[in-house]
């Protein structure tokens, strides 16, 4: 168990965010979407992982749920594949796989990918010592008065067999595990056969359980999955329990080893299920709609993390990649209040000031979600281009959050002040302040592009854009302070309104230009200090102000 964890996380960590792109895009038909299952959980050596997957893309609507059981069906194959390849005795491979493993991870630590390529061969390693000692250590165990009686009984008790088998697995997370173990007890000549393929059926109910329980408390569309899984399994058990003792006879009659018969029988009923299921994935899909109808809450309350997936926190890449898609949902609110407020202004709308208000609480609530989500990955697991990926998002959401409250506890206040004393700005002043507004907003869209790309050039379009509009708004100030002088009463009526509203803008814009800062750091493109030398090169002091 602790071997197949070391392989699951080295595999999700060092190429997690591709195994989850060949899944997203295995949807164009169910056959694509059955071998995209194989293959990723033939990596991941877990069809509990896969399953995870498919239920946090289903929840969040990337994925349809036909397609969804269509992977799984792909997934419980591929498992059954890794149980194949696992039961032939390659365990002199094991020295020589922890050793290699071992210097790749410590040669490579925080280097990225190698580093968990290295945790990956040596948690194979530990698969193939266990396996083996399991094996060695369970022989003297045929001797035992004790377990000869329980197992007898077991050959007795199908169910009991059955259940106990699937308790082990839900325990243990993982039905390759315990396929390997009844393998090993098997092949000792521990366990009787026929009781072992009973166990396997079993081992694969277990497996739909982990994925079942685990996903109880997200939302309904990621629950239809391992329910639907659930369904299948328990169905092709069903039908196929009554006939072990058949089964038993034809696998042996090809003269395979006990060993074989487990594993091969293993393989042969995930197929079966298969080719039984996938034509039918789209009434099964139906089905499950019906049996696990849509939560009685607003399932489109903004204020609800739609991409924060707590299965994916030991995949700090595919934890990134989600925190990232929450936070450009952060983003596009922070948008929207921005489009609202300038119409709150100029309407005198105090309607729309109440919805602007009601989406900075959405950002206050999504900035809490994704700061709570981000302290749970685990940063000892990150490479240093994940640590900066990390440290930028943080950064991004925080500045999200406070632009958001600029507008709400700032700019709606002065709103709902002139709403009050019924003030109106003159015509030139709104037109400087609508200008402003506007290339804001062009910041807050470069900003969500720069987030994404890290183009230099971009980010040096924000930085060059920050300056433009340092100039803007001076200029807007002298002409403001011109049309006083000038005695225009809408202009001296909203004259601390109109300063203000300038002033926070550009605040807004600081908060949403900072992003480019870090991306030009790391190109060179940014100097220490903006200070003009003195003659001998150093910066020129700064004196004291008291």
């Amino acid at each position: 168990m602790w071997g197949l964890r070391a392989v699951r996380n080295g595999m999700t960590r060092a190429f997690g965010a591709d195994l989850h792109r060949i899944v997203s895009k295995s949807t164009k038909n169910h056959l694509a979407a059955f071998f995209s299952g194989v293959g990723v959980t033939a990596l991941l050596q877990s069809s509990t992982a896969t399953a995870f997957i498919v239920a946090a893309f289903c929840g969040q609507g990337v994925m349809s749920l036909a397609s969804g059981l269509a992977v799984i069906l792909g997934a419980d194959v591929g498992t059954s594949i890794v149980a194949q390849l696992l039961s032939f005795d390659v365990s002199w491979l094991a020295p020589l796989l922890i050793t290699v493993g071992y210097i790749v991870f410590s040669t490579n630590k925080k280097k990225g990918k190698l580093e968990h390529i290295g945790k990956l061969v040596m948690g194979l390693a530990l698969m193939l010592f266990a396996l083996a000692w399991i094996k060695q250590s369970a022989i003297p165990l045929k001797e035992s008065d004790v377990l000869a009686m329980v197992l007898h009984s077991l050959d007795k008790d199908p169910v009991m067999a059955l259940m106990l088998a699937a308790l082990l697995t839900w325990v243990a997370h993982s039905s390759l595990a315990i396929v390997l173990l009844l393998m090993s007890l098997v092949g000792s000549g521990v366990l009787p056969v026929e009781v072992g393929l009973v166990m396997v059926l079993g081992a694969n109910l277990g497996g739909a359980f982990v994925p079942l329980f685990a996903t109880l408390k997200d939302n309904r569309e990621a629950c239809r999955v391992p329910v639907g899984n659930m369904l299948m399994r328990m169905t092709g058990i069903l039908f196929i329990l009554p006939f072990i003792g058949v089964i038993h006879q034809e696998l042996l009659a090809f003269g395979s080893n006990p060993v074989r018969v487990i594993v091969d029988f293993h393989v042969v009923f995930n197929v079966l299920l298969a080719f039984a299921f996938l034509p039918f994935t789209k009434p099964l899909a139906a089905f499950c709609t019906i049996l696990v109808p849509a939560e009685a809450v607003n399932e489109n309350d903004p204020s609800r993390p739609k991409y924060l997936d707590s299965k994916e926190l030991d995949a700090p890449s595919i934890a990134l990649s989600s925190v990232m898609r929450e936070t450009l949902r952060m983003a596009d609110v922070l948008q929207s209040m921005m489009a609202k407020s300038i119409v709150a202004l100029r309407d005198n709308n105090e309607a729309l000031v109440q919805e602007v208000r009601n989406q900075d609480d959405v950002i206050d609530s999504l900035f809490k979600a994704v700061k709570m989500y981000m302290a749970k990955i685990t940063q000892d697991s990150l490479d240093p281009r994940e640590s900066h990926k990390y440290m930028q998002i943080l950064s991004f959401a925080s500045n999200i959050e406070n632009a958001g409250d600029t507008i709400d506890k700032s700019l709606m206040e002065m709103a709902q002040k002139k709403i009050e004393d019924r003030k109106r700005f003159s015509k030139e002043g709104w037109s400087e302040i609508l200008e402003i507004h506007n290339f804001v907003m062009e910041t807050l869209r470069l900003s969500q592009s720069v987030f994404v790309s890290e183009d230099p050039v971009q980010a040096r379009r924000i930085v060059q854009a920050k300056d433009d509009l340092r100039l803007k708004e001076k200029k807007a100030t002298n002409a403001h302070m011109l049309r006083i002088h000038e005695g225009i009463p809408d202009t001296i009526a909203t004259s601390s309104l109109h300063l203000d509203i300038l002033r926070d803008y550009r605040r807004i814009n600081s908060y949403m230009a900072s992003v480019a800062y870090a991306i030009l750091e790391e190109a060179g493109e940014l100097m220490t200090s903006r200070l003009k030398k003195n003659e001998t090169g150093s910066e020129k002091p700064v004196p004291d102000v008291i």
